[in-house]
């Protein structure tokens, strides 16, 4: 067991190399190995919220990391420590509260968000010393000072995004804002935290009461007012401030949830205050929400950050390159080489950070700087096979529906007639194929269905691929039709 402790403080290593700190703590604080048994590898952690945001971004790094340092290891599973208690306090707050609303039970979606939130421990770096005051001075979550406008690299791709926060952010106390809500979206790292963030900087400047909430935050803060029974003072508080920054809108789950934050969303803009939100997808795409909030949200102005272009990659990279350098006198990089990384990496900016972090690792003080060469084999897990599209759950759906005659309606209803549970059970499996959402997060497109029935229809179709020829060419023919 020491071995294996070991190895995995290596690997821990590694994984801080590359992520960097801050990251590697948010989000592996609490992963612990317990065991390493026929090339699978037994991790536990603290919250389902980790443990789901681990498997959907991190599972490949670990493995790499994992089959350097223990090797031939294949697999990975995450479980989660038990947190019965507090799961079993939450269940009865969001009753409590249901009845208290005039219902006969709670909504199971409400029990099962609440659970999911309450019982989280937050990020290690993001709430350790002021959880349990945190909503009681409705401080929000944390803010990295370095996130600010002068920090925020600019090109073709993010202008106009970078235009709208700054004109928010530069606002005066009681000025009406000229739009609001402002919805900024965009794919993952590509600068929407940076820009938010950078918003509340310069708001707060301003003299402005600014809140800055992720979803998970926002669940957690309203679950724990329950639990404390302090819910209407939550929520005259959150309708005080002056702006709300809301991140990670696509997380906001459980109807009551939903309907509180739709509440405090029309009591703002309604009362000529300025709301912010962020999410990984237009309004129009956030399903998991309540259609009256995302009418909200499609009412205000709507931008979204683009894929970033090669001179904008460059610049990320100049300027990671010289924080390095700072730290690092002996780290060199040579103009050929910035070239071929910022052709190789197209994917965002936390990739780019992750190639300069390997290249500083590879760089040895004394010797020249790498080449072209080395840094191919410094950062090959970076460079991946050019995506002409990313395809969408949404594109799938609607594809599929079409192909087999149904409505994607159907696709989502509770429906079980053979009709439609083919397409639903075809399209499952093309989401789990083609895109990089995990399988609770394919549930919830799916008309809000659990992880185990999407990973039923996965291995169904797998199944029948095996002995149905016609099927097999069938979904071949889907997949070039939504990747083309």
């Amino acid at each position: 067991m020491r071995t294996i402790d070991d190895a995995w403080n290596r690997c821990c290593q590694r994984l801080r190399t590359e992520l960097g700190e801050d990251v590697f703590s948010s989000w592996f604080g609490s992963l612990k190995l317990e065991e390493v048994v026929g090339g699978r590898a037994a991790f536990s952690i603290s919250t389902r919220f980790l443990k789901s945001w681990v498997e959907s971004h991190y599972i490949e790094r670990i493995l790499t990391a994992l089959a350097i340092e223990i090797g031939n290891v294949n697999a990975v599973q995450i479980s989660v420590r038990s947190s019965a208690v507090a799961a079993a306090a939450v269940q009865r707050c969001v009753a409590s509260e249901s009845r208290a609303a005039g219902a006969d039970h709670a909504d199971s979606s409400d029990v099962a968000t609440a659970l999911a939130v309450a019982t989280e421990a937050p990020p290690r770096r993001a709430f350790a010393k002021t959880e349990a005051r945190l909503f009681e001075s409705l401080a929000g979550s944390p803010l990295d000072r370095r996130f600010t406008f002068s920090h925020f690299l600019v090109g073709r791709a993010n202008q106009l995004a970078f235009n709208a926060a700054e004109r928010v952010a530069e606002a005066r106390v009681g000025e009406l804002p000229a739009f609001s809500p402002l919805y900024i979206h965009a794919s993952v790292g590509l600068g929407k935290t940076h820009l938010l963030q950078a918003i509340a900087h310069g708001a707060t400047s301003q003299g402005r009461a600014v809140v800055y909430l992720t979803a998970e935050r926002f669940m957690y803060g309203f679950v724990n007012a329950l639990q404390s029974q302090t819910a209407q003072a939550f929520k005259e508080a959150l309708r005080s401030i002056d702006l709300l920054i809301f991140d990670d809108a696509q997380f906001l789950q459980g109807k009551v949830i939903q309907a509180e934050f739709g509440h405090t969303l029309n009591s703002l803009v309604d009362a000529g205050r300025q709301v912010v939100v962020a999410s990984d997808r237009p309004p129009s795409d956030l399903e998991s929400v309540d259609e009256r909030v995302r009418s909200r949200l499609a009412g205000g102005l709507c931008v979204e950050m683009l894929s970033l272009d090669e001179p904008l990659r460059i610049k990320i990279l100049e300027a990671r390159i010289a924080a390095a350098q700072a730290q690092n006198p002996h780290f060199t990089v040579t103009p050929q080489v910035l070239g071929f990384v910022a052709r190789s990496i197209q994917s965002n900016g936390r990739d780019l950070e992750g190639a300069v972090n390997r290249l500083l690792a590879h760089s040895i003080a004394g010797a020249p700087p790498l080449s072209v060469e080395q840094t191919e084999v410094a950062i090959r897990d970076l460079i991946r096979a050019r995506d002409p599209k990313r395809v969408k759950i949404e594109d799938i759906q609607k594809l599929v529906a079409s192909h087999y005659s149904v409505t994607r309606a159907d696709i989502l209803s509770s429906r079980r007639t053979a009709i439609v549970v083919k397409p639903r059970q075809v399209a499952m499996y093309l989401s789990k194929a083609l895109t990089l959402r995990s399988l609770p997060e394919i549930g919830r497109r799916f008309g809000g269905r659990d992880h185990t029935t999407v990973l039923h229809a996965v291995r169904k179709i797998e199944g029948l691929c095996a002995t149905n020829d016609s099927l097999r060419e069938e979904l071949e023919l889907l997949k070039r039709m939504l990747q083309d």
